[in-house]
């Protein structure tokens, strides 16, 4: 328990630094998350449904991030033009550029791990792979 409070603890403080970092750019951590998985996709556009998937969010939550990119002027919603029923999200060439420069941000931030060195970052990195792969998160 010792173990999963410190690292909980961890994730608030790096979550609220993240987000103080990208609200100039008016996004969160969690809608830089959408725009960095559409710039990575083939098509820069995906299902709303495959952005939960793969962020491991339920779909009902992509919903609000996806329309406050939109509306932010980052990504469009179309309809999927091979099943009428599901909604794309396509990152736009504004949504491509603030990507660019919200990744430079964080980047250059070091949160809470400025106080580890490079080694201690790499092995955090280990340590935290195993139970991230043994949850499906690779």
């Amino acid at each position: 328990m010792e173990a999963v409070t410190s690292l909980m603890r961890v994730h608030q403080l790096v979550i609220t630094e993240l987000d103080e970092l990208l609200r100039p750019l008016d996004l969160t951590f969690a809608r830089f998350e959408v725009l960095v998985l559409l710039s990575f996709s083939r098509r820069g556009a995906l299902p709303l449904g495959k952005i939960g998937e793969r962020l491991q969010v339920h779909a009902t939550s992509v919903t609000p991030l996806v329309k406050r990119l939109e509306t932010s002027g980052y990504l469009t919603r179309n309809r999927h033009p091979e099943d009428g029923r599901a909604v794309l999200a396509e990152i736009t060439a504004s949504g491509r550029a603030v990507t660019e420069r919200a990744s430079s941000l964080i980047t250059d931030a070091r949160f809470g791990l400025g106080s580890l060195d490079e080694d201690e970052c790499r092995a955090l990195t280990a340590i935290l792979a195993r139970p991230r792969a043994a949850a499906g998160d690779f």
